[in-house]
């Protein structure tokens, strides 16, 4: 006779019902913005009573910070690999492949954080001038030192980065154009691959890291 599943204890409960709230506001905000998105929206798409919401996140505002701070940690670890890689091709080359992954599994939490910026940041810029801009100032010092050991281009690290972001964040924030262009079908896995290796090929060959042969 097959044992009955056990009992949830209360911190799985609790872990479920917040991971399938973030997953429906990721989604809602992602559509609605900030300020079209509403608590019971986003209680009907997680299957919750909205009480549970304003359990977990009493304000809009604190589960919509929540959203984009999971967004920004995802982008974080992606980058990891700058600090410890020996040059340009493994380090830039990996956050390339992370960064278009996080687009490819997570398009809607990409699409948050880009009608934030547009609309200037009304409810994170206190993040934007302190999280981010640490964060950036480090990755500029890791790609002068490639710089300075002739691995690469010298080139202006801020808008490497800027580039980077750029063209592997337009596969999430721009799918439904490249899904359009693509005969109305997603990308195959195939194709993913093949624009990661195109988009590596393309930057790293740009800035001097691999040559033409």
């Amino acid at each position: 006779m097959a044992q009955s599943a056990r009992p949830l204890s209360k911190k799985e409960i609790r872990e479920g019902n917040e991971r399938l709230i973030l997953e429906a506001a990721e989604n809602v905000f992602a559509e609605a913005g900030f300020g079209g998105a509403t608590m019971q929206l986003i209680a009907d798409l997680a299957g919750l009573p909205k009480a549970n919401l304003h359990y977990y996140f009493p304000t809009k505002e604190a589960l919509y910070r929540q959203v984009v701070q999971n967004i920004f940690q995802d982008w974080l670890k992606a980058a990891d690999v700058f600090d410890a890689a020996p040059g340009p091709v493994e380090g830039i080359g990996a956050y390339i492949d992370a960064k278009m992954e996080i687009s490819r599994r997570h398009p809607a939490g990409s699409k948050v954080w880009a009608s934030e910026v547009m609309h200037r940041a009304p409810v994170i810029q206190d993040y934007l001038e302190t999280t981010l801009t640490e964060w950036t100032e480090g990755r500029m010092a890791v790609i002068r030192r490639w710089i300075e050991a002739g691995q690469m281009d010298a080139i202006n690290p801020r808008h490497l980065l800027y580039m980077l972001w750029a063209t592997t964040q337009h596969y999430a924030d721009f799918g439904h154009q490249i899904e359009t262009l693509n005969g109305g079908k997603p990308l195959s896995d195939a194709q993913w691959e093949a624009a990661k290796a195109s988009v590596k090929t393309i930057i790293l060959r740009g800035i001097g890291a691999i040559g033409n042969a």
